[in-house]
C-alpha cells in the first residue's frame, strides 16, 4: 500500500523525484546543497593592486617616474612624478632626479596605497649629490652610508635609481655614502625584487672617474 502526502501523490514517487533532480544537477556540474553558502564581503582592493593613474595628469605635475615600495614582502613599482627644471644640465639632472626619485620614496604611502598594502623602509629624509672629483662621473652619493640601510631600504633606492635616467640604464647604479669610502656599483636583481628582506643589492668595486 502506498503512503500518499496531503495532495495524494505517493511519497515514494516525490522521492524518487528528489532523487532525480540531484543526480540531474550534478551531472550538470551543479552541487545540490540545502545549505546557504556565505563567502562574506569581497575584498575592498586586491592585495598589491593599484588603478592606473592618469597619464596626462602626471604629466602635468612633472616627469613621470617610478619607484619601488614595498608590497607583500616584495618590491612593487609605482608611478610618482619629480620637476626638473627645462634647460637643467645632464649632470644636474641626474642628481636632481635621484633626490626626486629618494623624495618620493620617504613619503608615507597614499590612502590608496596602504590599503593595498604598499609600506616603504627608507627613512630619514635623506639627501643625494652628485660624484666627488675621483669618483666615476654616474656616482650618487647619499647622505647616509647605504651599508647603514636596511636590506629593505637599500633595495628600494637601488632598483629605483638603477631604474630612471639617474643611472646608466643597465640595471645598476653606482653609490657612494657621505665619507671617504669609494663608491660601489649595485645591481637590481630578480632575486631582490622578489625578496630583499633576505637578498641585498649585489656590490662591485668600481674605479675611479
Amino acid at each position: 500500500m502506498d503512503v500518499r502526502d496531503s495532495t495524494g501523490v505517493p511519497v515514494r514517487r516525490l522521492l524518487t523525484l528528489s532523487v532525480l533532480t540531484a543526480t540531474l544537477l550534478t551531472g550538470c556540474g551543479i552541487r545540490a546543497t540545502e545549505v546557504p553558502t556565505d563567502f562574506g564581503p569581497a575584498p575592498s582592493r586586491v592585495h598589491c593592486s593599484l588603478s592606473e593613474p592618469d597619464v596626462s595628469t602626471q604629466a602635468s605635475r612633472g616627469l613621470p617616474v617610478q619607484v619601488f615600495l614595498l608590497c607583500g614582502s616584495q618590491l612593487v613599482a609605482v608611478e610618482r612624478t619629480v620637476r626638473v627644471p627645462d634647460g637643467t644640465a645632464d649632470s644636474e639632472r641626474r642628481v636632481l632626479v635621484a633626490q626626486g626619485l629618494l623624495d618620493e620614496l620617504e613619503e608615507t604611502p597614499s590612502a590608496d596605497e596602504k590599503e593595498a598594502g604598499y609600506t616603504t623602509d627608507v627613512r630619514g629624509a635623506m639627501s643625494v649629490s652628485g660624484p666627488r672629483r675621483d669618483d666615476p662621473d654616474e656616482t650618487l652619493r647619499l647622505s647616509t652610508p647605504p651599508g647603514d640601510l636596511t636590506s629593505y631600504a637599500l633595495a628600494q633606492i637601488v632598483c629605483t635609481f638603477s631604474d630612471s635616467t639617474a643611472a646608466e640604464g643597465d640595471g645598476s647604479v653606482i653609490l657612494g655614502g657621505p665619507t671617504a669610502a669609494p663608491p660601489r656599483r649595485y645591481e637590481c636583481t630578480d632575486e631582490v625584487r622578489t625578496r630583499p628582506g633576505s637578498n641585498e643589492p649585489p656590490a662591485s668595486d668600481v674605479s675611479g672617474g
